[in-house]
């Protein structure tokens, strides 16, 4: 039986900003809760009518067809669905004081409200601090420019790309197979094409192999084929085309200063490490020095422990601590240079827009934390214990001795000095307010 639910609050930026950043490709990707297994499979290309197709686990797909269309006061979703699910969305914006708006989502549903509770507290949330992260960019730039982005579904590049397009940047995919799509362009690793980068402004270079594996001879082949010489290319090109980037941003890693440096802080001015993956990070940032050379602005994004349920390490460990299994590795005293998944995409839009950055940027919290802190805090916010602890072999029975000593156990108190001393702003520089939002939890 569907029932009526309303979920309200405030943001505060005018009416017409919140209205518009909803009909702005992107917002889908960004207000869906990244613990749901639900994939955007298309936004709907239009408010008054169009239709947004998502992706649920066993091949089932909702379609939400818009109508309602009021701006800047009202549009409507109704969901079509192989389902005995009914859900009829009404988004509802209000001016409050000519500065803040009241966002009302009123639904007639038969999902129970408990559910629908968290996901709204994260929406919200979500919009008024991506609202936000726009408005404090206006301080670096005054234009929109237009941006290249490899690796633009992953992990990283989803969440990049829906934050930029919502933010009305003009985004180009450079994907690796053959398109006529508008905003796609075929991106040969090995043989770019002469004018893959025409028109572009900045280059964000995310694509490369995942590092979480066991260390094989071909999986860390895989690491270093997929990133050096792709990235050396790619920089040349940029060099090298007349009417093409200014700017070049590449993915980089906190790898760059060794698998165990101790309690040492570390800034973009120490030492690299020792190691493979040090070894990797060291030729991968210098395969940009060709775009550098050549006078373009180069940023080197030395990323720590992206924060998401959605992927990488925080994927693999929610089912484990959700089912009250996870505890802390080893004697659990190793730091933990953490980012939040937006931190990291409003770093990646300061890296593109500001022409004060350049050079390596450490993109980790102000806060590293233990292991302990770390495994302690995602139980709590799980609300879940964390008593059973992880043998230090263990790790090396998934991942290989050196898998192990580079991932699991890693080592690395990492400071963003260089974002510190550019007065930047966090969203989270505490963990546990990230994971309470990353999973729709209260803060305690």
């Amino acid at each position: 039986m569907a029932m009526f639910q309303r979920f309200s609050s405030v943001v505060h930026h005018h009416i017409d900003d919140v209205f518009h950043w909803h009909e702005r490709p992107g917002a889908v990707v960004r207000l869906t809760p990244p613990w749901l297994p639900i994939r955007v499979v298309s936004e709907a290309r239009s408010l008054r009518d169009g239709v947004a197709v998502m992706a649920l686990p066993g091949g089932i797909t909702w379609h939400a067809r818009h109508s309602g269309y009021d701006p800047p006061h009202r549009f409507v979703d109704t969901l079509r669905a192989p389902l005995p699910l009914r859900w009829r969305h009404s988004h509802e914006f209000a001016d409050v004081d000519g500065r803040s708006t009241r966002i009302t989502d009123n639904l007639t549903t038969n999902v129970p409200g408990f559910l629908l509770s968290r996901m709204f507290r994260y929406r919200h949330r979500q919009l008024a601090a991506d609202l936000n992260a726009i408005e404090r960019a206006a301080d670096w730039s005054d234009s929109a420019p237009t941006v290249a982005v490899t690796g633009s579904s992953g992990m990283i590049g989803t969440a990049l790309t829906a934050f930029l397009t919502t933010a009305g940047v003009d985004v180009v995919r450079l994907v690796r197979h053959p398109t006529d799509d508008a905003g796609y362009r075929h991106w040969n690793p090995d043989n770019p094409d002469a004018g893959l980068l025409n028109g572009i402004d900045v280059v964000v270079h995310l694509a490369g192999a995942p590092i979480a594996g066991r260390f094989t001879p071909a999986h860390k082949r895989a690491i270093r084929d997929s990133r050096i010489d792709p990235t050396r290319r790619l920089a040349r090109l940029a060099a090298a085309t007349p009417n093409g980037p200014n700017t070049f941003v590449c993915a980089s890693a906190i790898g760059y200063y060794g698998p165990d440096r101790g309690d040492t802080e570390l800034t973009e001015d120490s030492a690299p490490g020792s190691g493979f993956l040090a070894e990797v990070v060291a030729d991968w940032e210098a395969a940009t020095r060709p775009a550098s050379d050549a006078g373009l602005r180069v940023v080197n994004v030395r990323t720590g422990l992206v924060q998401s349920p959605a992927g990488g390490m925080l994927r693999l460990l929610h089912p484990v601590f959700s089912a009250g299994l996870g505890g802390r590795i080893g004697d659990g005293r190793q730091w933990m240079s953490w980012i939040d998944i937006d931190d990291l995409t409003d770093i990646y839009h300061r890296a593109i827009v500001d022409d004060r950055l350049s050079g390596p940027i450490n993109a980790v919290a102000p806060e590293a934390v233990r292991n302990t802190e770390y495994t302690m805090t995602l139980a709590d916010t799980l609300h879940r214990p964390a008593v059973i602890p992880v043998p230090s072999p263990a790790p090396r029975v998934l991942l290989g001795s050196e898998g192990a000593a580079e991932v699991a156990a890693a080592n690395q108190r990492v400071l963003p000095t260089a974002l510190q001393q550019h007065s930047h702003t966090y969203r989270f520089e505490t963990l546990q307010p990230s994971l309470a939002h990353l999973f729709g939890r209260p803060e305690r």
